[in-house]
């Protein structure tokens, strides 16, 4: 089996964990690949399989299986970007912080390996948001697993977004920015900012605002078969975008539309884990305090 890794630094305490994947997967004779910056934090620190080779962003993961993931849920985002339009399926192995999205603990990671290699695990289709600007700003890299948003650069007044869906006007939003987030994407920054949290495999993108001046304007779901168009108005030349974790400044003429990803995200998903879980767990569901058990009701 081939199987690419891409990660960040991780404590000490995971090492333990990270040296039996590795040891395990050298025991099944698995074909590894490793991301270039995370072989050089790797290097000297643990025990690679014989024959590791690394790979950098743009070359082809073509052929490859399976991408682990060990990091937090950035670390899952950015690997997204590598696998790209391939599909290949992903394992999050979670060393961060939240998790939501990197499920699988360092205490099993043996259990996710078997089950890779028996069948024994179900595959979750994410939807992806495309962006498309006039001049291009992200190029290749245009697409997201969470969201997308448009916002004020510094401490400078409030922006408007004059917000068009398929062509027909929406709404002014005076605010601090435009958050678009796609299912996935509804646990993250547009949670914050007031958005619904929706199921992964829900057809729709959230379109929310940030800070607005209008206490009325409230987020609004809309079908991710829709394209969503923008044009910025402020006291500023430039604002920012942000696609997931890229930020980048851009002239304030940039002419901006947005979409659903004609690919999906593909991640993988063992039998105990799955969305509801994962949101009793990470953000406490059905937690009361007033039950001195602790027991969610």
């Amino acid at each position: 089996m081939k199987i690419a890794i891409l990660g960040k630094p991780f404590d000490d305490e995971a090492a333990p964990a990270i040296q039996a994947l590795l040891d395990d997967l050298a025991a099944r004779r698995a074909e590894v690949r490793i991301g270039e910056a995370f072989r050089t934090f790797l290097d000297n620190r643990l025990r690679l399989p014989e024959g590791t080779t690394e790979f950098r962003r743009g070359d082809s993961l073509r052929g490859v299986q399976f991408v682990l993931s060990i990091g937090g849920d950035g670390t899952l985002l950015d690997t997204v970007t590598y696998v790209g339009s391939l599909q290949i399926p992903i394992l999050g192995i979670h060393t961060g912080r939240l998790g939501f999205l990197a499920t699988i603990t360092p205490d099993r990671i043996a259990q996710a390996i078997d089950a890779l290699y028996k069948g024994h695990f179900n595959i979750e289709e994410r939807s992806l948001i495309r962006v498309d600007t006039d001049p291009d700003v992200f190029g290749q890299l245009n697409f997201g697993l969470n969201e997308f948003s448009v916002l004020k650069r510094d401490t400078s007044s409030m922006i408007v977004v004059h917000t068009y869906i398929d062509g027909e006007y929406l709404n002014s939003y005076w605010a601090d920015g435009l958050v678009v987030a796609t299912p996935t994407g509804s646990t993250g920054y547009s949670l914050s900012c007031g958005g619904p949290v929706m199921l992964p495999q829900t057809n729709n993108f959230i379109i929310a605002p940030v800070c607005p001046h209008n206490l009325n304007v409230r987020p609004l779901v809309v079908s991710d078969r829709s394209v969503i168009s923008f044009e910025i108005e402020g006291r500023s030349t430039s604002y920012m975008l942000s696609l997931d974790s890229r930020s980048l400044p851009v002239e304030a003429s940039v002419q901006i539309a947005v979409r659903r990803e004609a690919f999906n995200a593909r991640l993988v998903k063992l039998n105990h884990v799955n969305f509801l879980s994962t949101l009793r767990s990470k953000l406490n569901w059905g937690l009361d305090r007033r039950n001195p058990s602790g027991i969610q009701l």
